[in-house]
């Protein structure tokens, strides 16, 4: 029963996204067109239509699956506000638990993707259609070997949030970088018991770049009860609870004045931040993990 769910699930979900495509698709390339308020116009429709395909996306988990989700903190938010979002990360199922907490509560998620993600069938011209900024990630070893390439995805961050900054915009970041798994954990000698190490470039440059509207962080902690999920596990109905704690914090003006890339002093202090951010969300964890109230 469980496999004959998850086919279920799995077939909903795919009609719902080529549903919602087709009509993105055509304001995608109507946007196309070179006129600026037109585009703006296709870029508020074209929000419209992803908001209405998440909705259609959790109406079939809710219909399919008996989830109980035990969310707090998210009173009080806006639609009409700038906000980073910053999350810890285990499963792709992550980012359908934050669309789904989220979804017409606060602007519409925007996700840094990898580069290879817009040749996925189908979402990778959404995604491209919706502004989501794609970043090219490259070894230490080739940045030694060619240092050209150094500022480039700094370069993309910064075109990315000069269009954010125009609307009210949620730029979500996974801080760690990669989903986690005991074994990076391990290769990374990671100071925190349930977490990777902050990765801080990311969050420094987006910060840098829209400090002057970007004042809040919603600092979002997901923790499965039953272990971490694949989306497999979801659509067969395995995944029981999802617990989800969201903390409203406000940005210090600082973070948003210095130079992350050429300043030692000033990384060393933003670093130190995120990692005190990181160290309270490790405890927030591990008292979910042994009582399951938040730290």
């Amino acid at each position: 029963m469980a496999t004959l769910r998850g086919i279920l699930t799995m077939v909903l979900i795919v009609l719902n996204l080529l549903f919602w495509a087709t009509p993105l698709y055509l304001a995608a390339f109507v946007k196309l067109l070179p006129f600026a308020g037109l585009r703006t116009h296709c870029d508020r429709l074209l929000v419209r239509i992803a908001q209405n395909w998440i909705s259609g996306n959790n109406l079939i988990f809710r219909l399919t699956q008996d989830i109980h989700w035990n969310v707090e903190g998210i009173e009080g938010l806006q639609q009409r506000d700038w906000y980073l979002v910053i999350c810890n990360h285990q499963s792709w199922v992550d980012i359908l638990v934050l669309q789904g907490v989220f979804n017409r509560r606060i602007p519409f998620l925007k996700f840094f993707l990898k580069k290879q993600l817009i040749w996925v069938p189908v979402l990778g011209f959404a995604w491209w259609a919706l502004d989501f900024p794609f970043m090219q990630r490259r070894s230490r070893e080739y940045l030694e070997r060619h240092p050209e390439a150094r500022g480039q995805d700094l370069a993309v961050t910064r075109r990315a949030c000069e269009h954010f900054s125009r609307s009210p915009t949620s730029v979500m970041n996974f801080v760690e970088g990669t989903r986690f798994t005991p074994e990076k954990h391990a290769a990374q000698a990671s100071p925190h018991r349930h977490l990777l190490k902050p990765r801080a470039g990311g969050t420094a440059f987006v910060l840098s770049a829209m400090g002057d509207i970007l004042h809040r962080v919603l600092d979002v902690t997901i923790f499965y009860p039953g272990g971490t999920p694949s989306l497999w596990d979801m659509c067969c109905g395995r995944l029981r609870e999802v617990i989800v704690r969201v903390a409203v914090r406000e940005i210090p003006a600082w973070t948003g004045q210095g130079d992350y890339q050429d300043d030692p002093e000033f990384r060393a202090r933003f670093q130190a931040w995120l990692s005190e951010t990181w160290s309270l969300k490790d405890d927030q964890l591990e008292a979910l993990r042994t009582d399951g109230t938040p730290a």
